[in-house]
């Protein structure tokens, strides 16, 4: 199985992802997108994979987004494209691709259901217990 996480090492959501990818067995392809963004074409792809809206990708914490004013609905899909390209940081993280479908991981137990032999006990970081049947409590 291939996985690809769309990672960022100074987010602990991404972080726990990418641990509880690695517990189930798998070596992803690690992408730090902030140094590595991807292309609009791509962007677009995984957007579309996730079935969401162009806007439901953003992040707004710690990020441009309300110096930007990126809150006007007035911003068109493209204009929104062009922000998280110009700004990696909006893109919000960790996006996980794997055969099983493509997902924004938050909270970071949404992976385990991509995953092929999902680990069944994880601690997080934080120190909460994710256990059971696919991960989830």
């Amino acid at each position: 199985m291939t996985v690809t996480i769309y990672h960022n090492p100074d987010c602990g959501t991404s972080r726990n992802t990418l641990a509880m990818i690695k517990a189930s067995g798998e070596e992803p392809v690690v992408i730090e997108y902030l140094q590595h963004p991807p292309s609009r074409d791509r962007l677009r792809q995984l957007i579309a994979a996730m079935g969401i809206p162009v806007r439901a990708l953003l992040r707004e914490k710690g990020t441009p987004y309300a110096e930007l004013g990126l809150a006007d609905p007035e911003w068109t899909d493209e204009q929104l494209l062009d922000a998280m390209l110009e700004h990696p940081i909006l893109i919000n993280r960790p996006i996980v691709e794997t055969p099983r479908g493509t997902r924004l991981c938050r909270p970071s137990e949404l992976v385990l259901d991509l995953l092929d032999h999902p680990a069944t006990h994880f601690t997080k970081e934080d120190g909460e217990v994710v256990t059971g049947d696919r991960g989830i409590k």
